[in-house]
Formats: structure tokens, C-alpha cells, sequence
């Protein structure tokens, strides 16, 4: 139960209340695509759905403002594709392009790049804890994948679980060529960490280091805890498992409940990032403005989010599971897991077992499955230890952080 619960709770835990000054101006480089995917006319308050991309973005920019290190946010155009074109993600009724929302926060020159994807139902917005400690060591791009954030949100037809994977990857590939970005270490959690593997599985070559934080993927059904089987066989499970199967999302959930959705949200995120916090709990600006800005990017126009049941059964368990993909893989790769995240890090000791190159796992104290919001100076010194060979003049003597664990 515990898996399913966090599964849909995390997905949950971005969302909000709308807030009164939301009608702050889209940036440029946003404001020339929002013409073609902003449709909303009524103000706000008169909304079932309150919210727009012009939302979006303007909530991306208000949580940003807590981040020190300048940056750049701009919409990377990753090309289009004619009607009935046979690549997913370009398939649509016109041949619009597609964007990716990218923010690039300023370095020193010579730093190393780190891509920065986020998981499912999340955004890049949430390692706005992160941003600032990392980009004094690194080059740091942040993405919203495609379908999520302020992404483009094109029309989800992916049919296959093969074809939902070709949806990010291709994707992620066409924005990684429009950036001109041909070396990179890549960190991705949850589901972008599943993202990531397998990214980093079909473009080895542009993967200098792999950084997986709570992966999602790496086992499958046939692993699922005897508590699970026993709960599929129950018609509570069946009803479910035919939820899940119909791809209902928790956003459909905070969708249908219009102007009541934000409260919603707000409540889950005050909870799971205040009082049920692994970690350090967010003060009041910070959850107010993770809090509009989860909300905002969630309750706009289902596209990403209908990849659930293609990547994953009933469980979040794999259908391809990473860990059949193990002996594969090519790039270096480090694992970090909060120590009560619920993502079982032991499917990475396993993957482990068969992987041919250098992998590390980490754990850190006083986190869950967000390491990074629950305790963000613990996260930074797993990255920094993960990326010591790109940082240190003598990695090999690098110690190991004390309060951390070797798992």
C-alpha cells in the first residue's frame, strides 16, 4: 500500500491555491509560443480551471525569485512535424512547434554541465532549494520535459509502452541538439530518472555521468510485495487497478474540482513538506510559491502525465524494467536515495550486480523520496562526492561525506 499511496501522493504533492498576483507578465521568450497554446479567456476567478501557461510561467518566475544565482529562462524550440507525422510528440492537428522550458543559471566558465530532469507530475521549479548551492560548482540547465510544466503540452497518442519512451527520449535528444550540448553529466529523479537511463542507455556518447536520485523502474510486477498481490485479488484492488488502467491521473482529480483544486493542493503540499517532512520543512514563502507553483503546472492541459500506465502496472512497477537493461549500461552512474524514500533503493544493488562501469549508491539521512527539498545540504554532498572526479584535483582521495551512507 505504501507504494501506491506515495506513488499517487507524490504526484498529488504538486499543486495549489491560486494566488493573487498571478497575473504577473509572462517572460519573452515564453510570450511567443503562448499565443498558440494559451487558450483561456475569462480573468481567473471565473475559470473552472484557474489557470493558464501564462500562470505557469509567471509562478515559475515568483518561486525562481528565491533562487541568488542569476538565470536564463527561455522556450527551446525542438522543431515541428506535419499532420499524421510518425513521430509522436510531433502528431497534432497543425504543424506548430514544440517547446521546451529551460532555465540556465549562471556559472563559471569551465564549469561541468549538469541537466537536471525532473519526475513525474513535478517540474524543474522543485530543486528551487538546490539551485543555488549547485550552480557554484556546476553549469546548471533545468528542464520541463515535454508534456509537463511550461513544455508544450501536445496531444498524448502514444499507444505502446516502446512509443511513450520514444516520446521523452526523442524529445530530450531534439532540445540536447537545439542547445548545442554535446558532453553533460545527468541527473534525473523519480520517472526522469527512469527517463535518464534510458536516454543515457540509447546516447551513451553524450553522458559523462549519471545521476539517479529515487529512480523509478527498476523492478517490475513480477518483485511486488506479497501485501499487493493480496490486495489486487480484493475488489477494492480491482477497482483500482481499473483506474489505473484508464490512466487516471491525480490531475484529473484537482482538474475536476475547478476552483476548489488549488485548496487541495495546498493542503497535501503543507502537509508533506511541513508537518510530515522527512527533513528541513519549508518556511511560509517557500511553501506558498511551491504551492502555486505545482498547482499551476499540474492543473493545465493533460499531454505528459498520460505516460503512467505505458511506463508502469498498478504499483509503479516497470513494465521494461531497468534492471533487465543493467548489463548495458555504459556511462558511470551514481544512485542517491533519501533514507526514507519509497523507492526501494536495493533494486539499484541489483542493477548493480550486472553493470559493467562504475556505479555508486548513496543514502541520505532525514530525506524521502524529494532528498532534495527534505534535506538539501545532505543532497549536495552526495552530488558533489557523486561528480568528484569532474571537481576534485585528486578524486580518488576524495573522502566520503560524513553523515551519508554507502549503501
Amino acid at each position: 500500500m505504501n507504494q501506491l499511496r506515495y506513488r499517487l501522493s507524490s504526484s498529488i504533492s504538486k499543486m495549489t491555491e491560486e494566488m493573487s498576483n498571478s497575473g504577473l507578465q509572462q517572460s519573452s521568450a515564453a510570450a511567443a509560443t503562448s499565443k498558440s497554446k494559451s487558450r483561456w479567456t475569462w480573468p481567473s476567478l471565473l475559470r473552472w480551471i484557474p489557470t493558464s501557461t501564462d500562470h505557469i510561467i509567471s509562478a515559475e518566475k515568483r518561486l525562481l525569485s528565491l533562487v541568488k544565482t542569476p538565470y536564463v529562462q527561455e522556450q527551446v524550440n525542438i522543431g515541428s512535424g506535419p499532420p499524421g507525422s510518425k513521430i509522436r510528440w510531433f502528431r497534432s492537428t497543425s504543424n506548430e512547434p514544440r517547446f521546451i522550458n529551460t532555465v540556465t543559471f549562471d556559472s563559471k566558465e569551465g564549469s561541468p554541465t549538469l541537466v537536471m530532469v525532473h519526475g513525474y507530475a513535478a517540474s524543474q521549479g522543485f530543486f528551487f532549494r538546490n539551485f543555488d548551492a549547485l550552480a557554484s560548482r556546476f553549469k546548471i540547465i533545468a528542464i520541463d520535459q515535454l508534456g509537463w510544466g511550461g513544455s508544450s503540452r501536445p496531444d498524448f497518442t502514444c499507444k505502446s509502452t516502446e512509443e511513450t519512451e520514444a516520446w521523452f527520449i526523442d524529445s530530450f535528444e531534439e532540445w540536447r541538439k537545439a542547445k548545442n550540448i554535446s558532453k553533460f553529466i545527468l541527473l534525473g529523479h523519480s520517472f526522469g530518472g527512469y527517463v535518464a537511463s534510458k536516454y543515457a542507455l540509447k546516447h551513451p556518447e553524450h553522458v559523462q555521468h549519471l545521476i539517479l536520485v529515487g529512480p523509478a523502474g527498476f523492478t517490475s510486477e513480477d518483485s511486488q510485495s506479497e501485501w499487493l498481490t493480496r490486495f489486487r485479488a480484493t475488489w477494492k484492488g480491482a477497482i483500482a487497478n481499473h483506474f489505473w488502467e484508464s490512466n487516471f491521473t491525480p490531475q484529473k482529480l484537482v482538474r475536476g474540482l475547478g476552483p476548489w483544486g488549488p485548496d487541495l493542493v495546498r493542503r497535501y503540499t503543507t502537509a508533506r513538506f511541513g508537518a510530515y517532512s522527512t527533513g528541513n520543512v519549508l518556511n511560509e514563502d517557500e511553501s506558498r510559491l511551491l504551492t502555486d507553483y505545482t498547482y499551476h503546472t499540474l492543473a493545465a492541459k493533460a499531454s505528459g502525465e498520460l505516460c503512467l500506465k505505458y511506463i508502469f502496472s498498478f504499483g509503479a512497477f516497470a513494465r521494461m524494467p531497468l534492471l533487465l537493461s543493467a548489463s548495458e549500461w555504459k556511462v558511470p552512474t551514481t544512485f542517491i536515495y533519501g533514507e526514507q524514500d519509497w523507492m526501494n533503493y536495493q533494486g539499484a544493488q541489483e542493477a548493480r550486480k550486472s553493470m559493467k562501469v562504475p556505479c555508486e549508491i548513496i543514502r541520505v539521512p532525514q530525506g524521502g523520496h524529494f532528498v532534495f527539498i527534505d534535506n538539501p545540504t545532505g543532497f549536495h554532498s552526495a552530488m558533489l562526492y557523486a561528480c568528484r572526479r569532474f571537481l576534485s584535483p585528486d578524486p580518488d582521495n576524495e573522502p566520503f561525506p560524513e553523515g551519508l551512507t554507502s549503501a
